[in-house]
Order: structure tokens, then C-alpha cells, then sequence
């Protein structure tokens, strides 16, 4: 089984309050582990306010109003920039068709410079599971997985990503309980 390129989704049932109803978007999935970001918990900060922390000059009046997120609880003061086009940055993980996750400043100095990528989603943080431990949670009913739509991450507002994503999987929310069964 291998989940790059893939929603996690969590399940109702979810105990950790880092992603309770959220949307993980997973960069990265092997025997090593995975790597993900949540891509639904925006959180009090915006790319202008974040610029001017990392002392990058911003003047993007139409990007600086857009939130930054909470990636995972993993390297919260480590900034990590999910987009597309997939591009040429010095520290990229394309992901799948076009998009990439980049860790590393070059791209926010392009950002700053030339607006590029426009379609991306900045996180602090992000997701990690060890080996096996994301193939354990997911038997244990704590995700739900889907083939991930890059639409959802850079098209949809944040605050309806979970339901896009749900309705990937033409389930409703309301519909599934919160106590995990096996067959």
C-alpha cells in the first residue's frame, strides 16, 4: 500500500486533537513512514504576517491575506509550502501530476519576487508516521483514505475541505459512527 498522493481523512472516533476533522494531504509514503500536511486548519497567522517574521519582503496584497496553516504537530517552527506548479526549488518533493511540497526559502523569495507559484498552502508543522505506524492507525478505523484532488487544496475554502474530501468517497460525515468495527 502506498498513500502518496492520497487524503487522509480522519475518522469521527479520532482521539489526538491535532487532526480531529481534518484533511491530511500525504507527500510522502514508503517503508520508512509517511509525511503529510493537514490541509484544513488554517490557523491566526497570514503569509504577509509570516513574511515579515522571516524578514522577506512582501507586497502581495491578494496572497498576504491568506491564512497560514497548521501542518502537523511535527516541526511546528519549520515551514513547509505545498503548490503547483511543481517547479524548480531547491528542496522539493514532487508529490504526483503537478504538485510538490517545498521546505526550502527559495520559494518564498520567488513568491515575494514574482507571486509564484499562485496556487499553493502554506503550513508550519507537519504530519509524520514511522514505519508502519500509518498502516496501524489505518486498520485501527482512524483515517479514511482517498486518491487525493489537488482542486480541494488549492480551490476549495478551507473550511469545506473535509466534506470535498468526504464526498470523494460519497460518504457523508454524519453518517459514519464513531466505534470502529472488523468484518
Amino acid at each position: 500500500m502506498n498513500l502518496t498522493n492520497h487524503f487522509l481523512i480522519a475518522m469521527p472516533a479520532m482521539a489526538d486533537p491535532n487532526f480531529s476533522r481534518t484533511v491530511a494531504f500525504v507527500a510522502e509514503h514508503g517503508e520508512d513512514g509517511a509525511l503529510g500536511v493537514i490541509i484544513n486548519r488554517p490557523i491566526d497567522l497570514t503569509i504577509k504576517d509570516l513574511f515579515e517574521r522571516v524578514e522577506i519582503p512582501f507586497e502581495r496584497a491578494d496572497l498576504g491575506t491568506r491564512p497560514v496553516y497548521f501542518g502537523g504537530p511535527v516541526q511546528t517552527d519549520r515551514g513547509f509550502v505545498l503548490h503547483r506548479p511543481s517547479g524548480e526549488w531547491q528542496s522539493s518533493l514532487r508529490v504526483g501530476g503537478d504538485v510538490a511540497l517545498t521546505s526550502s526559502k527559495d520559494i518564498l523569495l520567488a513568491l515575494s519576487a514574482e507571486g509564484q507559484p499562485e496556487d499553493l498552502l502554506i503550513s508550519l508543522g507537519y504530519s509524520g508516521w514511522s514505519a508502519g505506524q500509518l498502516e496501524d492507525e489505518l486498520a485501527q478505523n482512524a483515517w479514511l483514505s482517498v486518491p487525493a484532488d489537488p482542486r480541494i487544496i488549492f480551490e476549495v475554502p478551507a473550511e469545506e475541505r473535509f466534506e470535498a474530501a468526504m464526498r470523494l468517497l460519497g460518504i457523508d460525515f454524519a453518517n459514519l459512527s464513531n466505534i470502529a468495527g472488523h468484518a
